[in-house]
């Protein structure tokens, strides 16, 4: 596949996501996806991608992921995003049950899929989970000008 084939894949996923019409996702995710590997976050498969996202979208109905930038090199695309929602359904966040906050969030992420035969096989991604937590109100913020370490 091309690099802009390639990364035709990874705006259809967006799309699809953006509609929440996760059927197309069995379109694009192969059946040997793996993101997280070894950590709390494992998914595997269409479906335990399909699964996170429902969650994800229960909790924050208008969750809204904007592509930034896109790169592809060889069997990689590499998007840094800005993701931006409403808390306001309960969600199971690492075993931990959160009631609604209400609270709206904003951050930014940076996602490397790889592509193999036209099919997302992997998802590597760095996410800005302080201020995530931050803003829903799980960790407190420093004073502004207050050094975090002496």
């Amino acid at each position: 596949m091309s690099l802009e084939e390639n990364k035709a894949i990874i705006r259809r996923l967006f799309e699809a996501e953006s509609k929440r019409d996760l059927t197309i996702l069995d379109e694009l995710i192969a059946p040997d996806f793996i993101e997280g590997r070894n950590t709390p976050f494992e998914l595997r498969g269409p479906e335990g991608y399909k699964q996170f996202v429902t969650t994800l979208f229960r909790a924050f109905p208008d969750w809204h992921e904007t592509i930034e930038d896109i790169i592809a090199e060889q069997d990689k695309v590499c998007v840094h995003l800005t993701a931006t929602a409403t808390h306001t359904g309960g969600w199971n966040f690492l075993g931990v049950t959160l009631a609604p906050t209400g609270k709206k969030i904003a951050y930014t992420a940076v996602d490397i899929w790889r592509i193999v035969d036209g099919k997302i096989v992997e998802r590597k991604s760095v996410r800005d989970l302080l201020a995530f937590l931050t803003q829903l109100g799980l960790i407190e913020p420093t004073e502004k000008g207050k050094k975090l370490f002496p």
